[in-house]
């Protein structure tokens, strides 16, 4: 039986993903907190090889947080799909805007995830993003000594963005929806199972030799980035390309065929941003 695109499109919009990603959030807030209590931002890549290698069960829960994470950002982005496909009136502009923040901020506290495992990855991802914030004019030195702040003072502020700055930005955003939606584990055990399955199965990415590496793949996420600084300077490629995209997702009209003009911006956006990274995960 073959299913027609309405019927495929009908059932994305129906189906929970809100609920999942909230459960994936709970579950990454949970685990972010075991881990916080073994974590030590004074040495990074040390204390991430001690959870990772000594502490009792600290793979799995380095991995549980990994993956509900990267999770609760995909079913998030799938939410915001059905929200913007939906037929009937979306809610108001200062809502919406609520919830279209939390993608950046979600990516933010994927990519401070990141640095904070101390391994080449970790270290070369936040030189990176310091550099990039250091090249926007006249802001650059306070939004840099705001979110990273490497080079003077390790991960530590990282550490703190990641731990309380961000997630309180995220919960703010996602507030409309927390304090109106309830979520239930029993309605999600499939989704919650295949998570912990994930964190037994699968380890948390790490580079723990740094010895002979001669390139360096930021997170999936960063990669088209990565691969677009190649090209373009700093400010172009990691400020005002990604700006682009998501001033267009906070300012989506709502009359119909404006809208379709910047959704369908927002989706050549995306298709030339999955070919980059494609190019950047082959090189």
């Amino acid at each position: 039986m073959v299913l027609s695109g309405k019927t495929i499109i009908r059932a994305f919009t129906k189906s929970r993903w809100g609920g999942r990603a909230l459960i994936c959030l709970y579950i990454s807030i949970f685990s972010g907190i075991v881990l916080a209590l073994q974590y030590d931002p004074a040495d990074p890549f040390y204390s991430t090889a001690t959870l990772e290698l000594v502490a009792p069960y600290g793979s799995f829960w380095r991995s549980l947080h990994f993956y509900s994470s990267q999770a609760f950002f995909l079913l998030l982005l799938c939410h915001l799909i059905a929200v913007i496909i939906k037929k009937g009136p979306g809610p108001d502009r200062l809502t919406w805007i609520r919830l279209t923040a939390s993608i950046p901020i979600g990516l933010l506290l994927l990519f401070t995830g990141y640095v904070l495992r101390g391994d080449a990855t970790g270290s070369a991802a936040g030189a990176i993003a310091e550099h990039i914030a250091l090249s926007i004019p006249v802001i650059g030195k306070p939004i840099n000594s705001l979110l990273f702040d490497i080079a003077a003072n390790g991960v530590l502020k990282v550490y703190a963005n990641h731990l309380i700055g961000l997630m309180a930005l995220g919960c703010l955003c996602l507030w409309t929806h927390l304090h109106r939606y309830r979520a239930s584990l029993a309605h999600h055990i499939p989704m919650t199972l295949a998570v912990f399955a994930g964190a037994v199965l699968l380890k948390a990415p790490m580079e723990p030799d740094r010895i002979g590496l001669t390139h360096i793949a930021g997170p999936w996420f960063f990669l088209g980035l990565q691969e677009l600084l190649r090209y373009f300077p700093p400010l172009w490629a990691g400020v005002l390309v990604p700006l682009a995209l998501v001033m267009a997702l906070f300012f989506l009209p709502r009359q119909k065929l404006q809208q379709k003009t910047v959704v369908l911006f927002m989706v050549f956006w995306l298709i030339g941003y999955a070919l980059l990274s494609g190019i950047g995960y082959y090189r």
